[in-house]
């Protein structure tokens, strides 16, 4: 008995160095991002970035601007990244809704 013990506490031990919990910055893998990907650490703390919709944001000549704030961010902004899953993603101070935006990511425009 003491050797299974034993096994069945380093099985446990190697189960919880091998488990790695999820960063809140992290896009998890989905089936919109099948290979996932993580946000780059410029634009995220672990809690500033989050997917928004379509809605969440519109074009005018000026640059993308955030429905929610009214902030324009020009299009050649260096805070506008390309979206790897191809939706958009919104970096904003603390995750707020009404804060100034850190990082947008866009989706590519079709042709």
């Amino acid at each position: 008995m003491p050797f299974h013990r034993a096994s069945l506490a380093g099985m446990s031990f190697a189960l919880i160095l091998l488990s790695r919990p999820v960063s809140a910055h992290e896009a998890l893998p989905t089936t919109a991002k099948p290979l996932g990907w993580s946000y780059p650490h410029s634009c995220c703390s672990g809690i500033d970035c989050r997917q928004v919709s379509d809605k969440a944001i519109s074009e005018r000549p000026e640059g993308y601007v955030i429905n929610g704030t009214g902030e324009v961010v020009a299009y050649r902004d260096g805070r506008v990244k390309n979206s790897p899953d191809g939706v958009y993603h919104w970096c904003s101070v603390a995750g707020a809704d009404d804060s100034r935006t850190i990082c947008l990511f866009v989706p590519p425009k079709g042709y």
